[in-house]
């Protein structure tokens, strides 16, 4: 489960704490396949549906060297550079719903944006913001009719037919990575100090797609000649970034081993592409592309303490607790247009904790492994994104100069989108 933070000698390791880099005795490299399996379950007033997406990537590859220091004289025992790439977030996923909705209509986001006084015209005007091209979406697809003129305020009505139970489904798939390039250069003092750096260079690619279906077979109230809506919407959005890690490891006697980590703020940079087309069955239609400004995101930092206990050859245990603050995460520049947007998020998010309990036993060539992480919810709510609960397990058999490892991690937490 990743508790590595107090044991180093796996590239693993270095993810949590850099000074793991000069626990390896000897040069290696390492390659790691994942297959992910995700099942989204939902209900959506009351109907329940389920999703379920599978994925095959490269999750890791990195190669290190070690150098022994040939001065016995030293207390500087070796020192070791390395270089490791990892999928920090495989970013495919689909979550589909569907239901009858007894109050609410798509006509009613529409509406909500149409018909704020301080959206100013929208009709025709070949440059829209984002509030304006919602309204103009709704109006070109005919789930919105233009009113009358009130007070110099055009009143903007819904095409929809009233009465509730509008039958919908929403289906929301993403695609990509979030990956961390890491050069590490660690040290080892005597026989019980580590000491290591990491260089990070991140990179991402996300797609996200909505598609969103409504109709009104089944809606009591008048009927109205719109008969189904459909509302879809891409964000792709990619971009890359910096952060730098401090870590060391002592050996508090023999068996027992302890280690502390820092991961600064990581600072990125996104360009985001924004697309949205609406369709009905009058023929209404109507496409809207915003491409963003570039805009920078800091993530928040992150301390873990570790402690491990080897128990000689035939195995160990180690627990890994780190600390993230998510309320400080912040988009900049902190103009007037992302003031509002970091303030909301230190509203609604919190600092947070996470434990990672894990344990191994050698049986000659053979290794067992299994452990067990918990991730508290980063929302002061806790259920907007619930905990994290996830168990694992695997084996691994040494060849001598070749090394074979499988594993197992199931994880689940519950979400209100």
């Amino acid at each position: 489960s990743g508790a590595f933070g107090a044991l180093g000698g796996d590239f693993s390791s270095l993810n949590v704490n850099p000074a793991g880099g000069a626990v390896f005795t000897t040069s290696q490299i390492a390659v790691t396949l994942n297959n992910k399996s995700l099942s989204n379950k939902s209900n959506y007033f009351g109907t329940a549906t389920k999703e379920n997406e599978n994925s095959f990537d490269l999750n890791q590859l990195g190669a290190i060297w070690v150098f022994e220091n040939s001065n016995p004289d030293s207390g500087w025992k070796k020192f070791s550079v390395g270089a490791n790439y990892e999928n920090m977030s495989n970013l495919d996923n689909k979550i589909y719903s569907r239901g009858h909705n007894p109050n609410n209509s798509i006509s009613s986001y529409f509406l909500n944006y149409a018909n704020n006084p301080n959206i100013g015209n929208f009709l025709g005007s070949n440059f829209l913001n984002y509030s304006q091209q919602q309204a103009s979406l709704g109006y070109e697809g005919y789930v919105i009719n233009q009113g009358t003129d009130t007070g110099g305020n055009t009143i903007y009505t819904p095409n929809t037919p009233g009465g509730g139970n509008y039958y919908q489904e929403n289906s929301i798939s993403s695609s990509g990575y979030n990956g961390k390039l890491s050069f590490n250069i660690a040290t080892q003092y005597q026989d019980r100090f580590y000491f290591g750096l990491n260089l990070n260079s991140h990179f991402t690619d996300y797609t996200r797609k909505t598609s969103f279906y409504e109709d009104y077979l089944d809606t009591p109230g008048p009927q109205t000649d719109l008969e189904a809506v459909r509302f879809n919407n891409e964000l792709y959005s990619y971009g890359n970034g910096f952060s730098f890690q401090l870590g060391a490891i002592a050996k508090v006697t023999n068996n027992l081993r302890v280690g502390l980590a820092y991961e600064s703020p990581t600072w990125y940079r996104f360009t985001e592409d924004f697309r949205q087309t609406i369709s009905s069955n009058l023929g209404g239609s109507d496409t809207g592309i915003i491409t963003y400004p570039d805009y920078r995101l800091q993530t928040p930092g992150k301390y873990t303490g570790s402690m491990a206990y080897v128990f000689g050859k035939i195995g160990l245990i180690s627990i890994d607790y780190a600390m993230k603050d998510y309320s400080n995460t912040k988009f900049r520049p902190n103009d007037s247009y992302f003031a509002p947007v970091n303030n909301q998020m230190e509203d609604l998010l919190d600092s947070t904790s996470e434990i990672r309990i894990g344990a191994e036993t050698r049986v000659k060539q053979w290794s067992f492994r299994g452990g067990y992480r918990f991730e508290q919810s980063p929302y002061k709510n806790r259920k907007t994104v619930g905990d994290l609960n996830s168990i694992s397990g695997g084996l691994g058999y040494n060849f001598g100069p070749v090394r074979l490892d499988a594993a197992y991690a199931y994880a689940k937490r519950d979400s209100q989108l």
